[in-house]
């Protein structure tokens, strides 16, 4: 195995473990960094694509996802966090050592789906889209285990970081203006989703996302 597939499984395996990480923390700000600390991890492995392919193009992505996911992203969920006051509790709906047990079932369903894909995609090391698989279906647990908005944009863009990592892997990147569009789209995104956490605190006085599904049922 070539040091470029090494160095690629090695930064799966820490991004698979950060998916398991973020999927059990508790505290919101620990949450935030681990997802800083994701981002970073996922511009490493762009970059290691970089220097085993040759592409130029991937060094400007790898230097754009570090900007954008590991400085940031982080920055801007930890000011909301404390202008929101909800910098303690994420109030996970279910027990975290269920959630794990649910996360190892998932990631052995993604390495099953993902593995005749990997063969026929060619990708730098077999394990790649099998863990980029299951750091998607990890943070959309994460969603959906998760009754505060912003941990549940968290996982949504931890999502993000999974595709990313998948179409980094098994299609050694996309074209330079895919990415920065679609970077340029997350970062929109989370200013949106800035101005509704604040419509969603004036309005209820808490991030709890259950007050939206009390006030569909009224209507």
């Amino acid at each position: 195995m070539s040091l470029a597939a090494q160095l690629i499984d090695l930064l799966a395996a820490l991004l698979l473990l950060m998916a398991f990480a973020m999927l059990a923390q508790r505290r919101l700000m620990a949450l935030i960094g681990l997802f800083a600390f994701q981002g970073a991890l996922l511009a490493a492995s762009t970059a290691v694509v970089a220097w085993s392919t040759g592409q130029a193009h991937l060094w400007w992505s790898a230097g754009l996802t570090a900007l954008l996911k590991a400085v940031v992203l982080p920055l801007v969920l930890r000011r909301l966090a404390v202008r929101l006051a909800v910098a303690r509790d994420v109030e996970p709906l279910v027990n975290v050592p269920t959630t794990l047990l649910v996360g190892i079932a998932l990631v052995v369903v993604a390495f099953d789906l993902a593995l005749p894909m990997a063969e026929l995609a060619g990708t730098i090391t077999r394990g790649t889209l099998g863990i980029a698989m299951a750091c998607v279906l990890l943070s959309l647990l994460m969603m959906i285990t998760r009754r505060r908005a912003i941990a549940q944009v968290i996982g949504f863009l931890s999502l993000e970081n999974g595709l990313f990592f998948a179409a980094t892997g098994a299609t050694y990147g996309m074209p330079m203006v895919v990415e920065l569009g679609i970077a340029l789209d997350v970062l929109v995104g989370v200013l949106v989703f800035g101005i509704f956490f604040f419509r969603i605190r004036e309005t209820f006085d808490s991030l709890d996302v259950e007050h939206l599904e009390k006030l569909g049922d009224r209507g």
